[in-house]
């Protein structure tokens, strides 16, 4: 088996989200022998993960943007297009929670969860599909949720963007598919994120949700680079428009 059996070396691979998995999917990437642009708001989340990535000798870009802003997805696309001289993948693995029943959310609340998980998605992977559908091949990606697929109590913006998530790429997975284009959702469990943190450390929390999961243990950000890695890659050409769950078994219960 070659070093480059997965065929990512040269790719063009621009992640959305600078910590968690996807700070960990860049540093992969890049690994790989990508080429990777990084984007987020958050300046020093691109610091730190701009200092791993210098340090691994990878070619890099770190771009500062919000992608709630209209018309921020065509900006960071063409911009990436520009600095690595084309755009073959995209990741998109941004997301924010805020687990409270849904009779206590305000309608602005309900928009800025919906804004950052779901219209995001929209824009970056539209204006990356725009690029890939023209030259005829390309890989988008979204983190979704198995909040996506259960029920669970209090998460229900979330739940509904994750849901969001499943069907708007399953619909850009149909109208692509003829130009080379695939589209897939990864869709962790539970996984120990920065996101999560806060939650995690409440008395009880961690020890209730790993009961929850057959594995009987909580995922890690880098459990996630393999399958993001592969659907990426050229021996996932004929797969698209699949929600895939890394989840140590938690849809299963």
């Amino acid at each position: 088996m070659t070093a480059d059996w997965l065929g990512l070396r040269g790719s063009r691979v621009l992640v959305a989200g600078a910590g968690g998995i996807g700070g960990a999917c860049a540093v992969a990437y890049a690994e790989a022998g990508a080429s990777v642009a990084v984007v987020d708001r958050d300046q020093r989340a691109l610091d730190a993960l701009g200092a791993e990535l210098t340090a691994s000798g990878a070619r890099h870009e770190l771009i500062r943007a919000d992608l709630t802003e209209h018309g921020s997805g065509s900006r960071v696309v063409a911009d990436v297009v520009e600095r690595l001289g084309g755009l073959d993948v995209l990741l998109h693995a941004v997301g924010i929670n805020d687990r409270r029943p849904i009779l206590e959310f305000t309608e602005d609340e309900w928009d800025h969860i919906l804004q950052v998980n779901l219209s995001s998605v929209f824009g970056l992977a539209q204006a990356a599909g725009r690029h890939m559908v023209e030259q005829g091949f390309g890989r988008v990606l979204a983190l979704s949720s198995v909040s996506g697929l259960l029920a669970h109590h209090s998460h229900g913006p979330y739940a509904a963007s994750k849901g969001g998530i499943n069907q708007l790429l399953r619909v850009m997975a149909r109208e692509w598919a003829a130009s080379g284009v695939t589209v897939n959702a990864l869709a962790p469990g539970y996984v120990e994120t920065a996101l999560t943190a806060g939650h995690l450390s409440k008395p009880g929390k961690r020890e209730e949700l790993e009961s929850l999961v057959p594995a009987g243990r909580l995922g890690t950000p880098d459990e996630l680079t393999g399958p993001a890695l592969f659907l990426s890659s050229r021996h996932a050409g004929f797969i698209t428009g699949h929600v895939l769950y890394i989840d140590g078994g938690r849809t299963l219960v």
